[in-house]
């Protein structure tokens, strides 16, 4: 009787994650050798597969991009769609898998302009989401898992001061690096973006944006460090396109016409054929009909 070696097993998880990797590149499955060891690891202990993913952080503060400040169609099917990644998993690997969403949305705050309550009134409201959908996948990790109950400010400051790489050290990488580049100026847009009310000039926001994604991937970088720190072994999984050979895998949510687009920064638009897309809820608004669901806008129904 044949028997699924470890490794196939691995490669055949890995295939798996790959139909919706959101990469900057095309690669063979060999390049992903980080992302094979962790998962093979896990294989051959015949655990659980533990996933890490930061996202999921509030929705952007501009109204023409989303239907309001709480979680709505977008979070749920990104969610139903990593469930039913981790069900396939589990259909291959009988442990499963299981995703830890890795709120940042305290992280960034005072640096994309939303309060801390409406973080945490996306937060609570993401975790009844997944209650209510019973999605048995999923765990969830933010600041006060690593820094207690300190305040928000103060969790920042610790978080910048025991992870964060310097200024420096971030501007150097951004010279050097392509892929640290293209994550920058994709921040920089992300924040130009969702600024609804500054009343100075497009320049002068333009400046204030790219230094504001410094500070952002300064963040960013100590919370990957916070998140690995305390889930050393996990497979870390990103919202953001990653190269091969990357320690995160970019894994796309929904289909969107912009890599970078995710559920926090859009509305769902649904087609009558089935389809469903991400767009800014200026751009989806006219295709049709806004949905409510429990007294809050959902989503789009298209003509």
């Amino acid at each position: 009787m044949l028997t699924t070696t470890t490794t196939q097993l691995t490669a055949e998880i890995l295939a798996l994650l790959l139909r919706h990797r959101r990469g900057t590149d095309d690669a063979p499955p060999s390049a992903f050798t980080l992302q094979l060891d962790r998962l093979r690891a896990f294989v051959e202990a015949d655990e659980p597969i533990v996933f890490t993913l930061p996202g999921f952080p509030c929705k952007s503060p501009n109204p023409a991009k989303v239907l309001g400040r709480l979680p709505d169609a977008g979070e749920r099917l990104a969610l139903r769609f990593l469930d039913a990644l981790c069900t396939r998993i589990a259909e291959v690997h009988a442990p499963g898998a299981r995703i830890l969403i890795c709120s940042d949305g305290h992280v960034f705050g005072d640096l994309i302009g939303v309060p801390d309550d409406h973080i945490d009134a996306y937060a609570a409201e993401l975790r009844a989401l997944i209650a209510a959908e019973k999605l048995d996948s999923f765990g969830t990790f933010d600041l006060r898992d690593v820094l207690g109950d300190a305040s928000c400010d103060d969790k920042r400051s610790r978080l910048e001061a025991e992870y964060a790489p310097t200024l420096d050290q971030v501007r150097a990488e951004v010279r050097r690096d392509e892929q640290a580049l293209r994550l920058y100026r994709g921040i920089t847009r992300f924040l130009f973006e969702d600024t609804a009310d500054f009343e100075g000039s497009r320049s002068a926001l333009q400046r204030r944006c790219r230094e504001r994604a410094y500070g952002v991937v300064r963040r960013s970088t100590a919370w990957g460090r916070g998140v690995e720190r305390h889930h050393p072994d996990a497979v870390r999984l990103s919202i953001h396109p990653q190269p091969a050979g990357s320690p995160k895998f970019g894994i796309r949510l929904l289909d969107a016409p912009d890599i970078w687009t995710t559920p926090w920064h859009s509305c769902v638009v649904r087609h009558p054929d089935g389809r469903t897309e991400l767009l800014p809820r200026a751009r989806a608004e006219p295709l049709g009909t806004v949905i409510q669901r429990d007294g809050r806008p959902d989503h789009v129904l298209a003509r």
